[in-house]
């Protein structure tokens, strides 16, 4: 059984754009646990999550923000397990607030970071972590990529059909 992951959100106010994330997780079958906490309000209880996280069965961890974007590095500061960042848009820039406070991380804190409200993205590279140590979740990988690849070719070949009636 692979390890689950933890999505933490520094709001509710992030759950519309998150919830996309779950149901990627959800596709792929991985367990996972969503929380609210705030790297500024609830520092403690943030920090406390991800010092347990490893051994509360945890492989990845999924971090949304927006504006200071504080919550994965905080995070990453306290584990060692990947942490996955999703700057969220907001009124204040956009997002970009958020995208460069998460990114720019010191050396030996890395945080792997997804586009601005990027949350699919999030958990599709999540499930990727997982896959390095679980076939079955590689072989569900392997199926969405061909399905995806499929999808892409159905389109030209309407594309050229399209045009080839011009």
């Amino acid at each position: 059984m692979s390890k689950k992951v933890a999505v933490i959100m520094g709001s509710n106010s992030d759950f519309p754009v998150v919830k996309s994330a779950l149901s990627e997780l959800k596709k792929y079958g991985v367990e996972f646990e969503c929380r609210v906490m705030s790297a500024h309000r609830t520092p403690a209880e943030a920090a406390e999550f991800a010092s347990n996280a490893r051994e509360n069965g945890f492989g990845v961890i999924i971090c949304a923000a927006g504006m200071a974007a504080h919550l994965a590095g905080v995070v990453a500061g306290h584990t060692t397990l990947p942490v996955i960042g999703i700057p969220m848009k907001s009124a204040a820039l956009e997002g970009m607030d958020a995208l460069l406070a998460t990114v720019m991380m010191p050396p030996g804190v890395p945080v792997a970071t997804v586009g601005i409200n990027g949350a699919k993205n999030a958990a599709v590279l999540a499930v990727q972590i997982l896959a390095v140590s679980d076939d079955l979740l590689a072989e569900k990988l392997l199926a969405e990529k061909q399905k995806m690849a499929d999808g892409v070719k159905e389109k030209d070949a309407e594309l050229q059909a399209e045009i080839a009636a011009l």
